[in-house]
């Protein structure tokens, strides 16, 4: 079966997605870079509807990093209260066409109280959806997640010849969560920053030029196609090599 040039039988189960570039895409505007972050949400959301016309079961995307705190406060503390009302304004969207949302980062640190309720409420009000799960990485950082996954294992007193790489897994933010097969960043950056590095160990990786504001659903089929056409090993050999 195809769809948009697609083959259905080879979707990847789990695309992740570094949403990059709105700054630069207000600059080039002359608009201020929270500009930018505010384009970027008709993106994120022609995206998920992509994904859930084609039938991809997960989607991850990078929102907010344990780095950005870092940034200007003013665009910080826009980013807080953007992403609050992203939540009010298209929760109730998301849940009708099927989509389950999801959070991964930590609670702990930082992040206001009043944006933690509607990240709740948001995951509540779609639990029991599965067309797709749309996890957003907020106060995420790769090797945070790592170090908190191994804490918790240390504090549970598992004996250190008893961890396996499945005892990390399941200590990881969302153990549900299956690995990436296809990891994306827009902007024409070529760094990982941090994201997903556990779940991203096999991914394929494509990198596009595009900013995010101005990305598509035709930008995710055009990289689902790359991901398609390559062959995928797993530290193994094919029959031919």
């Amino acid at each position: 079966m195809s769809l948009h040039g697609l083959d259905l039988d080879r979707l990847p189960s789990h695309v992740a997605c570094v949403m990059d570039g709105n700054g630069r895409w207000a600059q080039q505007r002359d608009l201020k870079r929270t500009d930018g972050h505010s384009a970027g949400e008709e993106a994120l959301l022609d995206i998920v509807r992509g994904a859930v016309d084609l039938g991809v079961g997960w989607l991850t995307v990078y929102a907010f990093s344990t780095e950005n705190w870092r940034r200007p406060s003013d665009e910080v503390r826009f980013l807080m209260k953007f992403n609050e009302n992203l939540l009010l304004r298209r929760r109730d969207e998301l849940d009708e066409m099927g989509v389950r949302i999801r959070f991964v980062g930590r609670r702990d640190w930082k992040v206001p109280k009043r944006l933690l309720r509607r990240m709740d409420e948001s995951a509540a009000q779609t639990a029991r959806n599965r067309k797709l799960t749309l996890t957003i990485a907020f106060n995420y950082g790769g090797q945070a997640e790592i170090v908190d996954a191994v804490r918790q294992i240390v504090a549970s007193g598992v004996a250190p010849s008893s961890i396996t790489e499945a005892t990390i897994a399941k200590h990881l933010y969302d153990p549900e969560m299956p690995d990436v097969d296809l990891w994306i960043r827009t902007s024409g950056e070529h760094r990982t920053s941090n994201f997903l590095m556990w779940q991203s160990a096999y991914a394929e990786l494509v990198f596009v030029e595009t900013f995010w504001p101005d990305f598509r659903r035709t930008h995710l089929f055009e990289a689902i196609g790359e991901y398609q056409r390559r062959d995928r090993r797993f530290g193994g050999l094919n029959q031919n090599d």
